[in-house]
């Protein structure tokens, strides 16, 4: 039973429609090359709109997981298919377990602490990752292959994009862990002052620093070219005709690319040029 007819599950037509449209999405990104507001993060702002790091992180990620595993167990027997491949269920697994990682263990377990989102921020992403997944989970779940032999015509690739995806998501968790690391030194030095002062420790205040480890060495946004990575090695594992993948690609990289420039400005402006150094925002020696 759909729990939203002709959405959740996608009909064919609202799944067409979606990813059609989707594929826009750079135009409105575009956006983020005349204004550098963007409150969250490290450019968080005071505003009542906030909510807090954490929570809103967890709830504007969570529609990938929630729509992608719903989408792939009702939308088979939607379109009549008794099974899908490996390779669909195996696409579904490793989008499930990248977001797994970026929507609930990141922000819940591992994050000492996180900014506070704002309001349209969250609900951006909110929207972003609902229709990413229905555009995916879509094509995966019975508007892309159906048959084992959808798959034969690429193995080569698959299993390189694989090979490719799998590295890229470990680089992209080093990464993180580095800038999380600033900040656990932080949480530990505040403790430590307030056991000194017989105090309570309230919060973790902001700490920002240079990381010097990994690609860090090279730029200032590794994260975000790793996970580009991992999201072109998604594409290959597809195949070249994924379009939904493509669009997820290129959506990611409009999005995130104005954000790396405009971060790197901010580091700048924080650190100084020299302390910068001849680091680029996210493209080792180009941008």
């Amino acid at each position: 039973m759909a729990l939203i007819p002709g959405i959740l599950p996608p009909s064919r037509p609202t799944w067409e429609l979606i990813t059609k449209s989707f594929q826009f999405f750079p135009l409105f990104a575009a956006a983020q090359w005349i204004t550098p507001w963007y409150p969250a993060g490290k450019t968080s702002t005071t505003s009542p709109l906030n909510l807090p790091g954490k929570w809103a992180w967890t709830i504007m990620e969570s529609p990938t997981i929630l729509i992608m595993t719903y989408v792939m167990l009702t939308l088979p027997a939607q379109e009549g298919l008794s099974s899908l491949p490996w390779g669909n269920w195996t696409m579904a697994g490793l989008y499930v377990l990248h977001y797994i990682y970026r929507a609930w263990l990141s922000p819940l377990l591992l994050n000492p602490s996180m900014s506070p989102i704002h309001f349209f921020v969250a609900a951006g992403a909110f929207a972003f990752n609902t229709l990413n997944a229905l555009s995916i989970g879509g094509w995966l779940g019975g508007y892309g292959p159906r048959t084992v032999q959808d798959w034969a015509g690429h193995l080569y690739a698959m299993e390189i994009g694989l090979v490719l995806w799998g590295w890229s998501f470990m680089a992209n968790i080093f990464h993180d862990d580095d800038l999380r690391e600033i900040r656990r030194s932080a949480a530990r030095r505040q403790r430590e002052q307030a056991e000194k002062e017989g105090k309570p420790v309230e919060g973790v205040e902001k700490l920002y620093m240079i990381p010097k480890n990994g690609l860090f060495r090279y730029i200032l946004f590794p994260h975000y070219l790793c996970e580009w990575f991992e999201w072109a090695a998604y594409w290959m594992i597809g195949g070249w005709g994924c379009v939904p993948a493509r669009t997820f690609l290129v959506n990611e990289v409009s999005t995130m690319l104005p954000r790396a420039v405009q971060g790197k400005g901010w580091y700048v402006e924080k650190f100084g040029e020299e302390r910068v150094g001849g680091r680029k925002a996210v493209i080792p020696g180009l941008i």
